[in-house]
């Protein structure tokens, strides 16, 4: 059941990702600003940081070391949050290296912070994760929220979903219902375990 699980668990983000729109590429650091400070955005950001401040003074000291989704959720909603600084560093480097310089534009350097903020927190909370709980349920939990909340935050950010049709839809409805079988069949299959037997014994 656990490698049924990790199965499902791939194949509906594969499906997600296969169906998902396409992103426009911005051509500047500025234009990912403008992206990244339209309302829509900013309340994705607020709710995110608020999300993750809640499981960190919360839900970390009292569900920590049981509910897998506590240490996760705080490295998926971070790497949302990470993708969008990265692609914007990317361009950044791109242009300057093809002589139009952006380390002058104050911009780049605050998604550089953000990135390195958010990549530290994402370590921590992953290592966190991976000490507590099995390896094999770590992995494809946190590859499902982490691609889900991506996909919901370059979703937002650069309002791709105008373009999606019906069939497309669909098929991320599908995928998502699979990621979400596979990731309660993990659940079920972990508090299904036996436990480790006395040490000497």
């Amino acid at each position: 059941m656990g490698i049924v699980g990790c199965v499902s668990c791939i194949v509906g983000s594969v499906v997600i990702v296969i169906h998902a729109p396409q992103e426009h590429t911005p051509s500047s650091v500025e234009d990912i600003w403008t992206l990244a400070t339209q309302p829509a955005f900013l309340v994705y950001v607020v709710a995110t940081l608020s999300a993750v401040l809640a499981l960190v003074l919360h839900f970390e000291p009292h569900y920590g070391q049981t509910n897998i989704l506590v240490y996760l959720g705080i490295c998926s909603l971070m790497g949302s949050l990470t993708v969008v600084s990265i692609k914007a560093i990317g361009i950044a480097i791109k242009l300057t290296l093809d002589g139009m310089s952006q380390i002058a534009y104050p911009q780049t350097w605050f998604f550089l912070t953000v990135a390195v903020i958010c990549v530290i927190t994402q370590l921590i909370y992953l290592n966190k994760a991976l000490d507590t709980f099995n390896a094999t349920l770590v992995s494809p939990v946190y590859y499902v929220m982490f691609t889900t909340l991506t996909i919901i935050a370059s979703v937002i950010m650069f309002k791709d979903w105008s373009g999606q049709n019906a069939g497309s839809i669909a098929s991320e409805i599908c995928g998502f219902i699979t990621v979400l079988s596979g990731t309660i069949i993990l659940h079920v299959t972990r508090e299904q375990e036996p436990p480790p037997p006395p040490v000497g014994t």
